[in-house]
């Protein structure tokens, strides 16, 4: 298979059997984090099948929010092979696995000589799609210098090379993802809000695999089926009290997880019979009970330390305007952690920003932060 600068897929197509999606490449992504199967048998994976036929015949940018493992990139490969571009590239690139300083030169191609060892003129990923399909996998971790770049090629619906300055028009339906939030992280000022709405226009939301459970078992048979042949196992009957554990299990790593649990139960099953202790996952009701006290737990600190951080700041905010206002210095010796914990927690525990704040360099600020047991 070719392959893209970083990892990113070319030419790995997905297909289409009866109710169930696969990459036809399956070795590609037997180590990835990647759902590499997808199906439609739960009654909400019913209603996301028809919003994928409903919205690929149009130019639309689309937007698929879903957790790790839940099968993002399928959709758009389905959303893809059903529109009027099936027969144009389909370009996938993971926007959290390119280092900062090389996403503009990735995205968008440079000239020769443009920097120190560009010896040939390269196309970027735009260029790659054009006519096609570009899948901007993880778009929130796009950083926000970037964000502005990308905005205005979907507006002005043109590139510039780095090392040139003439544009170049491109035709290229934009299909992003993303496992987190991004209205929260608008108004946390992690994601420019005109860039959100601009992919915003045909949202789709892939449930959690603990939120379509019907879809599980089709899910298992397919992997039987897969990893047996693999193994040349030539059968394989799972248990009642396998099934139900599977059904039953929160699966926080959705369809990868359940793929690489079956994978591994097929390795130790004896006789054929793959039953509930042949599974690396404890029992549905200990899954259950832990998984609701862990996120019951888990909230009431996020409450808590909101609160204590709200409290905090308040009060130190105050007091800094109080010595303002008095005519006193504000002496950072004495108040240098309370100052430097304010502002990196101000600026949502990014250092740069921080430095940019307080006016000093990130190893100054990284030295502090250690220094007053902020960070490990």
């Amino acid at each position: 298979m070719d392959k893209q600068p970083n990892g990113a897929p070319n030419e790995v197509k997905s297909k289409t059997q009866s109710n169930i999606l696969t990459f036809e490449d399956h070795a590609s992504y037997i180590n990835s984090i990647r759902a590499s199967a997808l199906v439609f048998e739960d009654k909400k994976s019913q209603e996301l099948r028809k919003s994928i036929e409903r919205l690929a015949p149009s130019k639309a940018t689309v937007l698929i929010r879903g957790e790790t493992g839940t099968g993002k990139e399928l959709v758009a490969r389905e959303i893809h092979r059903l529109s009027q571009r099936h027969d144009q590239p389909f370009v996938a690139v993971n926007c959290g696995a390119i280092v900062g300083s090389l996403i503009e030169s990735e995205l968008f191609g440079y000239e020769k000589g443009a920097f120190t060892g560009a010896i040939n003129r390269k196309h970027g990923w735009f260029e790659q799609a054009d006519r096609g399909t570009l899948f901007l996998d993880e778009i929130g971790d796009l950083p926000i210098s970037d964000q502005v770049k990308l905005l205005r090629v979907l507006q002005e619906q043109e590139i510039v090379r780095v090392g040139s300055r003439e544009p170049i028009r491109i035709d290229v339906r934009i299909i992003a993802a993303t496992n987190v939030d991004l209205k929260k992280a608008v108004d946390n000022g992690r994601f420019r809000e005109d860039l959100y709405y601009r992919l915003n226009v045909a949202p789709i939301e892939l449930l959690p695999l603990r939120e379509r459970k019907g879809d599980i078992k089709p899910l298992v048979e397919h992997f039987i089926q897969r990893y047996s042949k693999q193994l040349n196992i030539d059968r394989c009957s799972p248990t009642k009290d396998c099934i139900d554990m599977l059904t039953n299990y929160q699966w926080p790593g959705n369809i990868r997880e359940l793929e690489n649990v079956i994978h591994r139960a097929l390795l130790v099953m004896d006789s054929g019979v793959m039953r509930a202790n042949d599974l690396n996952i404890r029992s549905f009701s200990d899954s259950n009970h832990d998984y609701q006290e862990e996120t019951r737990v888990a909230l009431n600190k996020q409450r808590l330390d909101a609160v204590k951080r709200t409290a905090h700041e308040s009060e130190f905010v105050e007091f800094l305007c109080r010595q303002v206002s008095d005519g006193k210095k504000i002496k950072l010796d004495d108040y240098e952690r309370d100052i430097v914990e304010f502002a990196y927690r101000f600026n949502h525990y990014n250092q740069i920003k921080t430095g940019v704040m307080l006016g000093l360099t990130r190893n100054v600020v990284r030295h502090k932060l250690k220094k007053y047991q902020l960070i490990e």
